[in-house]
């Protein structure tokens, strides 16, 4: 499987990895390198937690690597007046009778809890591409769905100004 993502998401990755292979790495090697002088391995909790933040380190740069080597490039344009990557929509939920604003991104950019629905949900996939006006079925699985109505598109950009998630 490919992860869709853009081209300020790739160059995100590539910065993270190359300030954890340059700065970070380096660091965290002295660090176990002045835990392991300490003495006795067995009993030494800042040996092994320095072992640990090593380990994930190394953990973080393959998989960012990963991701880069299997990413699928996807643009960030739609047509207008249309939903696509980075459009800021505001949605009518009927079964709340309430309105909201949420941001169409990548899902290496999503945070729910803020706004920003990954394209790949089942919100952000039933939205990508309609328009003002139009009732959307939004389908979470074959026992739930339910309807939203979009009441405003306003097209957006990828600034750079969201962080790539750290999972």
């Amino acid at each position: 499987m490919h992860d869709e993502l853009t081209k300020v998401d790739i160059k995100k990755m590539q910065e993270e990895i190359d300030y954890r292979i340059n700065v970070l790495t380096p660091k965290l090697k002295e660090e176990l390198s002045k835990a392991r002088a300490q003495g006795d391995l067995s009993e030494n909790f800042e040996y092994k937690s320095s072992k640990r933040e090593l380990s994930r380190n190394y953990s973080r740069i393959n998989y960012l690597q990963r991701m880069i080597a299997t990413a699928v490039v996807v643009s960030t344009d739609s047509g207008e007046g249309e939903i696509g990557l980075f459009s800021k929509v505001k949605l009518y939920v009927e079964e709340d009778e309430e309105e909201m604003d949420i941001v169409i991104v990548t899902t290496l950019r999503q945070n729910s809890t803020e706004g920003f629905v990954s394209k790949e949900s089942p919100l952000g996939k039933a939205l990508m591409g309609k328009k003002v006006g139009d009732r959307v079925l939004v389908k979470v699985n074959d026992s739930y769905s339910y309807y939203v109505e979009v009441r405003a598109v306003e097209k957006g950009e990828d600034d750079e100004s969201l962080d790539i998630s750290s999972f």
